[in-house]
């Protein structure tokens, strides 16, 4: 009689590789990392496909037996060097992604390897005394009390989302995590005309509608104008609506503006709300001495939410959200299900971080920012960030040395915004809304050019260049090569979408 005959199911060891398999297969994927760090300033930022195109290059049908390593790896050489972008290329300077820190990548494998469960501590013992620990470290640079914790997410819209949850339990005057928004007073956010979309996203999946954050006006420089929060406020408390949060945010996505957090920590306490600072783009230059001060203000935050995967250049994805009080994370998430059984009396164990947000399976994210940490050290850190603000200062002033080109703010953190602006453009009713255009179709082909890569801002409605340097490995020659190639392109897009009406001498 067989085993199956007998009722004892035959070992099924297929998917159970053995150590020797997984470091075959492991070196030859360090083999094509290792060719792509080597190659990767020689290559384009990106290239000119579309959807069609790719979908091609990189679906293939399942297999029903295994495909040969030879196959496999040929095909994942071509989806890294053939149907890919990089943002970790020195001359991408588009959207607030970092570059990838190298230890991060082989700490990401380390974690995906050991697979650790950080929804409960009995599952992820170290893995969770890793994250305590780096939130602490993080609590400590912003300058946030003892008592202060927090988490690692999936980003910063959930990091956001997080913090704005506690915010609006804790200012809720009734039980609103068993009772729900409905048929209650409308609660209403506070934040700058520049704020993320996040913001407006979290109001919606809490219940309040994104027509509950009341966009402040901003000043010259982009920063929320504190006159017009305290008119907003006292507007709604009039209309009898119940203010629970204002959101500062350090570093707006388009300018990098810093709102006046001080000036808001002093609203908030005097109007009895919650201070929630966005940080996801600018928090991590809290670790310089040149940038630190811009921020003044917020370490009288409530609660911060900023992004290692923008300027602590980790891999994805990554962002963190720290509470002056970790117990509002508590009273805002905790949930008790009756299969999960444990006398932490008696074992000891720690926290469950699955109890302090909304997801119960949660990921060793944090192990690629410690290990970064600790390889290159705080140090190297701050004079990284300090540089690629200096690269953007850089930026600002070779576009005002260049005729052709036009600064459309000023430089507060590492981005800067500028248009182009074709030297014989005449003046007249039409000139702006064809400069839009004008530049709206630059960006298109500076990005399908793949030499760099930029993005945009639409500031006071008008439609200008943006690049935004947190990668370590951007320096000046690349800053000069994206206005160059702006120059460049930007002369030939001119040249064919120029309406004769804008023309020297036209009419």
């Amino acid at each position: 009689m067989d085993r199956e005959e007998s009722g004892r199911p035959t070992p099924v060891p297929d998917l159970a590789w053995d150590a020797d398999h997984a470091r075959r297969f492991g070196e030859r994927t360090l083999d094509l990392w290792e060719e792509f760090l080597r190659r990767l300033p020689s290559l384009p930022v990106t290239g000119a496909w579309d959807a069609a195109q790719v979908a091609r290059g990189v679906a293939r049908t399942i297999p029903d037996d295994p495909l040969p390593d030879e196959e496999l790896f040929a095909y994942l050489r071509d989806v890294v060097f053939d149907w890919s972008m990089y943002p970790g290329h020195p001359r991408f300077m588009a959207y607030i992604s970092g570059a990838g820190t190298v230890p991060g990548a082989a700490a990401d494998l380390l974690a995906a390897g050991v697979n650790m469960n950080l929804g409960g501590w009995r599952l992820s013992p170290s893995a969770t005394e890793i994250e305590r620990h780096l939130v602490r470290w993080f609590t400590g640079q912003f300058g946030l009390p003892s008592g202060a914790g927090g988490l690692l997410t999936s980003g910063g819209a959930m990091a956001n989302f997080v913090g704005l949850k506690a915010a609006r339990d804790a200012g809720a005057s009734w039980d609103v995590r068993r009772l729900g928004v409905g048929g209650r007073p409308q609660l209403t956010l506070y934040a700058s005309q520049e704020v993320h979309v996040t913001t407006d996203r979290a109001a919606d999946m809490l219940g309040l509608g994104s027509e509950s954050v009341r966009k402040i006006p901003v000043d010259r420089d982009y920063r929320l104008r504190l006159g017009a929060l305290r008119e907003a406020i006292g507007r709604d408390r009039e209309a009898g609506t119940q203010p629970v949060a204002i959101v500062g945010t350090a570093g707006t996505v388009a300018t990098g503006a810093v709102d006046p957090l001080e000036g808001i920590a002093q609203i908030a306490a005097a109007e009895n709300v919650w201070f929630h600072v966005d940080a996801a783009y600018g928090g991590p230059a809290i670790l310089t001495d040149d940038l630190r001060p811009l921020f003044a203000g917020i370490e009288q935050a409530d609660s911060i939410a900023f992004d290692p995967h923008k300027w602590l250049y980790t891999p994805h994805s990554g962002g963190c959200v720290l509470v002056r009080d970790v117990g509002r994370l508590a009273s805002a998430f905790e949930a008790r299900a009756d299969y999960i059984q444990e006398d932490k009396e008696r074992t000891g164990h720690g926290v469950d971080l699955g109890m302090l947000g909304p997801q119960f399976s949660r990921g060793f994210q944090a192990l690629k920012v410690w290990v970064s940490l600790l390889a290159h050290g705080r140090r190297a850190y701050a004079a990284r960030i300090s540089h690629d603000a200096r690269l953007a200062r850089y930026m600002a002033a070779q576009v005002e040395q260049r005729p052709e080109l036009e600064l459309a703010a000023p430089v507060t953190l590492s981005i800067c915004c500028f248009r182009y602006v074709p030297s014989d453009l005449p003046d007249g009713p039409d000139r702006e809304d064809y400069l839009d255009a004008l530049n709206q179709r630059l960006m298109t082909e500076i990005q399908l050019d793949g030499r760099v890569f930029c993005s945009n801002a639409v500031l006071r409605d008008r439609f200008v260049l943006r690049a935004c340097i947190v990668n370590f490995r951007t320096e000046a020659d690349d800053v000069d090569a994206l206005l160059d190639v702006a120059i460049e392109l930007g002369t030939k897009v001119d040249a064919g979408l120029r309406p004769e009406g804008l023309r020297i001498g036209a009419g």
